[in-house]
């Protein structure tokens, strides 16, 4: 986008690096009309990024209300409101909230605290809510010393290591958008 966008303080959010987050997008191809989840937004970062790059809308999900209070923010600012929704719960929770609506997203980014333990958590949660349409992509950052198991129902595609950090890009290998 071009804009800088606000941060929230303290350590309770580590944004994706420029070069990792620009790298990422340029594998990913055109995002024209995709809807996109963006899991652990904190400052929307990722999220933004598809929406500059022509997602038709992004739901944003969150729990801590600080970091919440700057996301909203950034969408203000960048006049994307129209063009997304922000959720503030736990990711698993949502994951499942979404799943029973029968939502399906062309993308979902995922960016969890590296050593929680919360991404292999996540990914069999989407695999089993169904909510990742047929052939769409889950992109996952992570740390190099903790990566994620294999999940039921997504394909490893692509790993790409940017010093420390690794980006995963998985795909949903089951034809209906979800596992079975």
């Amino acid at each position: 986008m071009g804009r800088r966008l606000r941060a929230p303080r303290g350590d309770a959010v580590r944004p994706s690096a420029d070069r990792v987050r620009e790298s990422i997008f340029a594998t990913l191809g055109p995002l024209q009309g995709a809807r996109v989840l963006d899991l652990y937004a904190g400052s929307g970062a990722l999220g933004i990024e598809a929406l500059s790059r022509g997602a038709s809308d992004v739901v944003f999900v969150e729990r801590a209300a600080g970091v919440l209070e700057t996301l909203r923010r950034n969408l203000a600012e960048l006049g994307l409101r129209d063009r997304s929704r922000v959720l503030r719960s736990d990711v698993r929770s949502a994951i499942r909230q979404l799943g029973r609506r029968g939502e399906r997203y062309e993308l979902i980014l995922m960016d969890p605290p590296y050593a929680s333990g919360e991404a292999e958590k996540a990914m069999v949660a989407v695999a089993g809510a169904g909510i990742l349409s047929a052939g769409g992509a889950l992109l996952l950052e992570s740390s190099r010393h903790h990566l994620p198991g294999e999940v039921a129902g997504l394909e490893r595609l692509d790993e790409r290591r940017y010093g420390d950090t690794v980006m995963l890009r998985f795909q949903n290998c089951i034809g209906r958008g979800g596992a079975e």
